[in-house]
This record gives structure tokens, sequence and C-alpha cells, in this order.
């Protein structure tokens, strides 16, 4: 199988986080991984989801002119996913619809822990167009910045730790979902911190890719 790993944004050690997590996600795969050049370096809110849209547009119709058997598309707000789909005869992915789904089916009702306020209306608008916001108890912002998630030195990873600590107090959830690709690295190190399963959106969508590409194989 040929994934195709879409980063919406302009930070290639953001794309190259993302290909490594569906490697180990989807073993059989070739992943190839692509950087959205002409977009923002990181995508915080409706205004730099709107510029990158047509660059993730751009890049599917070339992966699946391409060879490609599946695309995923690697940003939590789902950018143009709908349109992608509608796009292409092949399976496209999101991140944040594919871990949900993932959360619900490992943990039921989740939380999501995502980067900063003002990401928490376009997930909760993406939870209702996908039918899922009965099964989410809230979205948390952790008060960091996505290009933060690339420097060690920043205390972000130290904010989702403390995030995730009161989603598990005090939201009820069996699962937390990172809600964001540039924490596709941390997920087993904060499930091992706080004992719950934690889904990282990116795995989750090659995992899912995967099974799909092979459900759709003539038998």
């Amino acid at each position: 199988m040929r994934l195709v790993v879409i980063n919406p944004n302009s930070t290639v050690s953001m794309t190259e986080k993302a290909a490594a997590a569906a490697r180990a996600a989807a073993p059989g795969a070739e992943v190839i991984g692509i950087t959205c050049h002409r977009s923002p370096p990181a995508i915080q809110g409706p205004e730099d989801d709107a510029i990158c849209q047509p660059f993730v547009l751009e890049e599917v119709a070339k992966a699946a002119t391409g060879g490609a058997d599946a695309i995923v598309i690697a940003c939590f707000d789902d950018p143009a996913l709908d349109k992608a789909r509608a796009s292409v005869s092949i399976p496209v992915l999101g991140i944040g619809e594919a871990g949900f789904h993932a959360a619900m089916l490992l943990g039921g009702r989740f939380s999501v822990v995502t980067t900063l306020p003002i990401a928490i209306a376009t997930l909760e608008e993406n939870l209702a167009h996908y039918g899922m916001a009965g099964a989410c108890a809230r979205v948390r912002a952790a008060g960091v910045k996505v290009l933060d998630l690339e420097d060690e030195h920043s205390g972000a990873v130290a904010k989702v730790s403390a995030e995730i600590a009161r989603a598990k107090a005090e939201d009820g959830v069996g699962a937390i979902v990172l809600g964001c690709a540039g924490m596709a690295d941390l997920a087993a190190r904060m499930e091992g911190e706080h004992g719950l399963k934690v889904i990282d959106g990116v795995g989750a969508a090659a995992a899912f890719a995967s099974a799909l590409v092979t459900l759709r194989r003539p038998q």
C-alpha cells in the first residue's frame, strides 16, 4: 500500500513526525510525507485553515494521480476533508475524524486535548458534523502553540500532560485524543503517565487507511 501523508502546514519537521507515526501504525505501507510549502508554518485557527485548503486539495490531486492507495490529511482540524473525498476515488482520512473514531472504539467516552483555545470551536463543529459530539466530554486546550511542540525546551509537553491529568480527573472519560499532529509522538508517553488510552490521530488514520485499502481490493 502506498500511503501519502499530507501535512497542511509548511513545517517540514512536522511532516517527518507525522510520516513516522504513520509508518509505525501501518508497518506494511510505503509512507510518503508531503509538506504544503506555501501554507502557514502552523494551522492555528480558521484563517490558517482557509489559507491551507487549496494547497491540501492540490496535493490530494497529485497523490491520487501519482499512484497513492490512500491519503491522510495530517492536521487535526481536517482542512478540506469533505472536498478532498469528493475529488478522488481513493480513501482520504482526516486525523481528527480518525482519532475520534478510534477513541470511541477503544475508550468509549473521550476528551480532546488540543493546542490553543482558538482551535476549540472548529473541533466542536467537526464533532457535530461527524455525529460524534455526544461521545466527547470536552475539547480542552493545553495553551501551547503548535510550533512549541517542535521545541523540547518549550515546556509544551508538560502543559499537554497537565491538561490530560485534568481531563482524567474531571471528565469521566476512557480515552484522550491528542488534538494536533504535532503531538503524534506523545501518545505512548502520555498513556504511560496517566494510565488511560491516549489516541494519536495520525496513527489512527494510517491504521484505518490500511484497513480500508484492504477492504476495497477485489477478492
